[in-house]
């Protein structure tokens, strides 16, 4: 009696067991032999003696979500992608300052729990995290009647990584006629979608698109990218990179200051890589200036890596293809100038 109250209170508790046994087989292939207890218990077991073969072990953590592009994805159905987007930018939030992933935890949240959706996206957030070697250690689905509203789904999760103290990047050694890199992004990532949304709301989403050479759900589903293993290859080859800014939200003009000295400031000559043409579609639908733009999207510079002048060629080469320079280290105080933008 009481769970069939409960049940006409809104929340199914049997949902919730589905979902369970949809996603175990799939978390528990993230599990190395570092995982002692993980899904289903209270709270996940990592073993720290994994850490006992760094000189001094630095935790790094972060948590965040990927916003408003879970209403993409309930416009389009399609739940097996955004899972690999929240993984995906907490990997690169903790990559910036040098760390690699450990455990991951997420949190998934509903007015009601498909299990269908809710066992796709924790599927997805599995298979990103066992791209990267990363466990995922635990995680929450709450079922939240009055909180949210029918059909919206809310996504968040912390990431638990580790760098050598030594190895940490923190952007101190920047200097004036640095050389600014950027790895491309592959869209949106999980940025700017409540001004795309709006902007693109009265068109049709699943018709391909001439402008985009694709659908403008599928452009905007696109996946976040993961620059792990670019950075690996950087570091392996012997670049040394100086510092790295996530372009997420805020866009270049507040993500790049943040590494910055005091003393210095980047200038983005744009033209000198390429943007992808959904940013062009919704600027032009929205007649959003240039400056607004780089404000809100990353317009397609996912991750800046700061290199010395004498390393340009060595990075430029090892990431040939997949690697751009975009600008360049001068005097200023921490301000972001992008030559060719208009206001």
């Amino acid at each position: 009696m009481q769970q069939d109250a409960y049940t006409r209170a809104g929340v199914n508790i049997a949902s919730g067991n589905e979902i369970t046994r949809r996603i175990t087989q799939a978390v528990r292939a993230t599990y190395g032999s570092e995982v002692l207890a993980g899904i289903g218990t209270f709270g996940g077991l990592f073993d720290a003696a994994a850490l006992k073969n760094m000189n001094a072990p630095v935790l790094v953590a972060s948590t965040d979500g990927v916003g408003t592009k879970t209403k993409v994805a309930s416009r389009l159905n399609r739940w097996d992608t955004i899972g690999n987007d929240l993984v995906n930018h907490c990997v690169n939030d903790i990559l910036v300052q040098g760390a690699r992933p450990l455990f991951f935890l997420d949190y998934v949240a509903s007015s009601k729990l498909e299990p269908d959706h809710i066992a796709a996206l924790v599927i997805s957030v599995a298979d990103a995290c066992r791209e990267v070697g990363c466990a995922l250690l635990g995680g929450e689905t709450a079922e939240m009647p009055g909180v949210y509203e029918a059909g919206e789904v809310d996504l968040a999760g912390t990431i638990v990584g580790v760098v050598e103290r030594e190895r940490i990047i923190d952007g101190s050694q920047i200097s004036i006629g640095d050389i600014i890199l950027a790895l491309p992004s592959s869209g949106l990532h999980t940025n700017g979608y409540s001004l795309a949304r709006r902007v693109l709301s009265e068109l049709d989403w699943n018709e391909p698109n001439a402008e985009l050479d694709m659908s403008i759900g599928t452009a905007l589903l696109a996946a976040h990218r993961c620059y792990l293993n670019p950075v690996d290859q950087l570091q392996a080859a012997g670049v040394e990179i100086k510092g790295l800014a996530h372009i997420t939200g805020g866009g270049v003009v507040d993500n790049l200051p943040r590494i910055l000295p005091d003393d210095t400031s980047a200038v983005i000559e744009r033209g000198t890589w390429p943007e992808p043409p959904i940013f062009g579609l919704i600027q032009r639908l929205g007649s959003i200036p240039d400056d607004e733009m780089f404000h809100v999207f990353n317009m397609g510079l996912g991750m800046m890596v700061i290199v010395a002048p004498e390393q340009r060629e060595l990075a430029l080469e090892t990431l040939a293809g997949d690697v751009y320079e975009v600008g360049k280290i001068a005097a200023g105080n921490r301000d972001v100038l992008i030559q060719g933008a208009t206001s």
